[in-house]
């Protein structure tokens, strides 16, 4: 087995203000075949350069996986290569967990969904289906994050402490990957945070005409996901970014 990805993180900047909210489009952002796909593909049981200057090597790549390039052609496998260097993107700072936002992306979460999660007078608080959600001025192209805890992901009584927990890439993948995705990638990324190195898994997929590029990890026993897509008539050109976005997420 082949070393795993071994990263460090920059020192964090002070938190940015947030991207701006702009009016929703209407019908593109509300519930379709193509929302309810990016939905199960980030949550079915749901940066860049400047985060994570040095790729090394991979652990437990599927043997259908490809070597990684700089960037494919129209028309090859995709694969993890491009990373662009976030360091000029906004950050977003949720809870637990930041991540960078492409530009021109706008924050597209609900109102409501900032407050599914407060309760009164006891009642039991609804939970919320993104923590947050950007979207290109299109609306074709979405960054979210979902946070799940790691017991409705796989049934334990053990709280989880690390993604392995949930299991090995390939055991995950059934978790992170819904059926009938056509795997492109699958990736073990390690990441050094001062004296904690968190172990991150990614996964980049093929379903219903969409690409989707996932990075997911756990932390005192929540699993954060960040998820970015778009139609794969879109990936050649804009993969790239989406894909840098999500594996910007980071977890404290």
């Amino acid at each position: 087995m082949a070393p795993a990805v071994l990263l460090r993180l920059a020192s964090s900047p002070p938190p940015p203000q947030k991207p701006p909210r702009r009016p929703s489009p209407g019908p593109a952002c509300g519930a379709s075949r193509r929302d309810f796909a990016v939905h199960t593909a980030i949550a079915s049981a749901a940066a860049g350069v400047a985060l994570r200057p040095a790729i090394a090597a991979v652990e437990e790549a599927p043997e259908t996986a490809p070597p990684a390039e700089p960037r494919r052609k129209k028309g090859s496998s995709p694969v993890l290569g491009g990373i662009a260097n976030t360091r000029s993107w906004s950050q977003y700072y949720g809870s637990g967990f930041s991540i960078r936002v492409p530009p021109s992306f706008d924050d597209v979460l609900e109102p409501e969904d900032f407050n599914v999660g407060m309760t009164y007078y006891g009642d039991k608080a609804k939970p919320r289906t993104y923590a947050a959600r950007f979207a290109s001025p299109d609306r074709s192209e979405l960054v979210s994050v979902v946070i799940k805890p790691s017991n409705q992901l796989k049934i334990t009584f053990l709280e989880a402490k690390d993604i392995t927990d949930l299991g090995t890439l390939k055991e995950a993948s059934k978790i992170f990957v819904p059926g009938g995705a056509k795997l492109y990638s699958a990736r073990t990324i390690k990441v050094k945070d001062e004296d904690v190195i968190r172990t991150y898994y990614f996964y980049e997929f093929g379903v219903d005409k969409e690409h989707v590029a996932v990075m997911a990890t756990v932390n005192s026993g929540k699993t954060y996901i960040a998820g970015a897509t778009a139609p794969e008539t879109k990936w050649d050109d804009d993969g790239v970014k989406l894909r840098s976005a999500a594996v910007s997420l980071s977890v404290s």
